[in-house]
Formats: structure tokens, C-alpha cells, sequence
């Protein structure tokens, strides 16, 4: 993916100097957060697995600071050492991303326990345990910023997906909790809710739905579009990062707990 280096800050660059720790942030939407906040200044903390060595490349070349933590999110004494990282080089999070994720596709009888263990592990309870040691050092600064990637599957059901449904639920359940509790601080929790996304995540399910329609991959995601996304054009990851820029800045001060739908109309049809 290409993405705009340099250009007209959208904010004013009223976050820089800032520190986001991004989980899942080595590829797609991650990534494209990453790009957008280092583009207002902000130092990031790239995790997740993938081409690293690029990631770090590309969001060191706005001129920010870059850090790397791989921790296996699925475990909660790596989640508390990648905060404890970030809190012994940063003071913590000024800016928690909670991005990292995980998907299985099969009816619930044909959905290997394993698998769904490690969807609600990595989508559901890691964003409460990093939300959990960052918001002491928010509550320090008095000031913070705590963003959760649900997804329109938080909002509308689709069959087959029951692991990924019920932990993208929860997602926005925890940004509201989060928005309440915090809500006499500086401090603001909230969801973005992408629809179709053209991730890794998701160029996975277009060629097994080629494979099972016997179809182009270009077909299979024509279909995909069009069943539940309006518009018939994917979101990118560009677009969810100028989202987040957004809900950081002191525009978005007083919006608390929203679960902002990005999602093409899917939500709304």
C-alpha cells in the first residue's frame, strides 16, 4: 500500500510529540494508523507480526520515534511487558490503539475451540488488558486517547463468524464502559467500526470465497461488496487512520464512547 508521506498536517500537529502504542500495526489498518498519526508527529510503538523491518521504515520517515514490540497478545504477561515497555520509555500511552486481530470462518459445530479461544484472547481480552495498565499512566498525564478497532460485525451479525462477532460486540462494549469511567477526565475511549477492509485479514476471505464459487478473486470480492457494503467500494486503511487522527485531537474532546461506523452504508442498509 501506498501512503502519503509529508503533506499538509491535518490537525495542526497539535498531537505532536505525542506516544501511540498501535497493536497490530504492521500491515493493514494498523499500519495505516500508524501513518496517519506519525504524519501529525506522534512517536509510535509498531506491534504484530509481518514485514517489520518495512513498517519501521516507513512511519521512521515522518521523523517520529519508532518502536517495535512483538508480543503474542494471546498471553497476558507479554501484553503486560510490551506496556511495561512503553510505560519505562514513554511514561505509558498517551495514545492506545487497540487494532490487533483475529479471524475464523466456519459454523459454530465446525469452529475448533482452539480457534475461538485465540479470537476472543487477541480481539477481546487483549484490548481490556492493555486498557487496563494504560489508563493509570493516562490518569498521570491527564490526558489520553483510547481507540478499539471493532468492526460492522460489532453492530450486524454475520453467520459463521460467531468468535469474531461476539468479541467485535464486546469491543464496543468496552469503549463505552471505558467512556463512562473515564468520563470526567480528559481521557476519551472509543470504537471505530470499519465495514470491508481490503487487509490481509480480509484478502484471505476473498480467494476461499473464490475457491468455494469458483470464481475470479476479483469477482469473489465484487460479490463480497455487494452483500453487504452499499457503496461497492472497500474502506481503506488510510481513510480509518484519518479517522483516528480525529477522535486524538481537541475536536473530538467531548465525543465518548461513540462506535463511529466506517463501513460504506453496511450498517445503515
Amino acid at each position: 500500500m501506498n501512503y502519503e508521506n509529508g503533506g499538509v498536517a491535518l490537525m495542526d500537529r497539535e498531537l505532536a510529540g505525542k506516544h501511540a502504542l498501535i497493536t497490530g500495526s504492521v500491515s493493514g489498518i494498523g499500519l495505516g494508523i500508524a501513518h496517519r498519526l506519525a504524519r501529525e508527529g506522534v512517536n509510535i510503538t509498531l506491534h504484530g507480526f509481518g514485514d517489520i523491518d518495512r513498517a519501521q521504515t516507513e512511519i521512521a520517515a515522518y521523523g517520529v520515534e519508532v518502536d517495535y514490540n512483538g508480543s503474542d497478545l494471546r498471553y497476558e504477561d507479554q501484553i503486560a511487558a510490551m506496556m511495561t515497555q512503553d510505560h519505562e520509555r514513554y511514561g505509558g500511552s498517551d495514545i492506545l490503539i487497540c487494532n490487533a486481530g483475529k479471524q475464523y470462518v466456519a459454523p459454530i459445530e465446525d469452529c475448533p475451540p482452539e480457534e475461538y479461544h485465540a479470537i476472543i484472547a487477541i480481539n477481546q481480552d487483549a484490548a481490556w488488558l492493555s486498557a487496563h495498565y494504560a489508563v493509570p499512566d493516562m490518569r498521570a498525564k491527564n490526558w489520553g486517547r483510547i481507540i478499539i478497532t471493532a468492526s460492522a460485525h460489532g453492530k450486524r451479525a454475520s453467520p459463521g463468524k460467531s468468535p469474531y462477532v461476539m468479541s467485535k460486540h464486546a469491543a464496543i462494549g468496552l469503549a463505552e464502559t471505558l467512556a463512562l469511567e473515564l468520563a470526567e477526565t480528559p481521557i476519551t475511549a472509543n470504537a471505530i467500526c470499519p465495514g470491508w477492509v481490503l487487509t490481509p485479514l480480509v484478502e484471505q476471505q476473498i480467494s476461499a470465497k473464490a475457491e468455494r464459487d469458483g470464481c475470479t478473486p476479483a469477482e469473489a470480492a465484487r460479490r463480497m461488496l455487494a452483500e453487504k457494503q452499499p457503496s461497492g467500494k472497500f474502506v481503506t486503511p488510510r481513510q480509518i487512520g484519518g479517522a483516528a487522527v480525529y477522535l486524538c485531537s481537541s475536536d473530538a474532546d467531548e465525543i465518548r464512547g461513540a462506535a463511529l461506523s466506517i463501513d460504506g452504508g453496511w450498517t445503515v442498509r
